[in-house]
């Protein structure tokens, strides 16, 4: 089932600080390969995502800031060499130097003592696959997302995924299950119209 989402979408991931207390610098990663998460999920539906190994072939990274909760102040950025954005085996690396501003160090301060533990990245899709499939009484949608053309941010986060993604995840997958529960509703009505045929009924009148 193809759909396009050309809005800016959020995903949350770990961020951790260095146990290098004169560098102030934080790691973690903006997305891993290969590894299935949901998105959704209710008694008759569950969306799930995977980022593909090289879904960031082409991606823009020019210049992606780091903030807080993807607004505000910008903590570092690539352009002055305050933030390292790289692509090994496991995802999109990111290693940043908090250094350089008193709220940057404040901001590592929260990192190491545990206080901001999540990193969310701010992304564009221009590239993904779907599959549908029945599983465990449900019908499961799974997003494979094979290429991004820009990376805007990663940014720490004071509340982990939901509620910080919801808008984009929202807006995918609610056009996907509407569509699925429409066709589901129009396959029902066909089956049921072809049992009374068969029946010798049509229309609730027996012919």
């Amino acid at each position: 089932m193809p759909l396009k989402v050309k809005e800016r979408e959020y995903r949350d991931f770990k961020f951790e600080a260095d146990d290098i207390e004169e560098k102030k610098t934080v790691h973690g990663y903006a997305s891993t390969f290969n590894q299935p998460y949901t998105l959704y999920s209710d008694d008759e539906f569950e969306m799930r995502e995977i980022i593909d190994r090289h879904a960031f072939d082409q991606a823009d990274l020019s210049d992606v800031i780091l903030q807080y909760d993807h607004s505000g102040r910008v903590f570092a950025r690539m352009s002055n060499g305050t933030l390292g954005i790289s692509i090994d085996d496991t995802g999109l690396a990111v290693n940043a130097d908090l250094g350089g501003t008193e709220i940057g160090r404040e901001l590592y301060e929260e990192i190491k003592g545990g206080y901001t533990t999540k990193m969310s990245f701010g992304f564009r899709v221009n590239d993904e696959q779907w599959e549908s499939r029945e599983e465990n009484g449900k019908h499961l949608e799974i997003r494979t997302i094979t290429g991004i053309s820009k990376v805007y941010d990663v940014s720490a986060v004071s509340i982990p995924a939901n509620d910080g993604t919801s808008i984009s995840v929202r807006n995918l997958t609610d056009g996907v299950i509407e569509k699925i529960k429409a066709e589901r509703l129009a396959k029902f009505e066909l089956e049921k119209r072809k049992t009374l045929i068969l029946l010798g009924y049509e229309g609730g009148k027996t012919k």
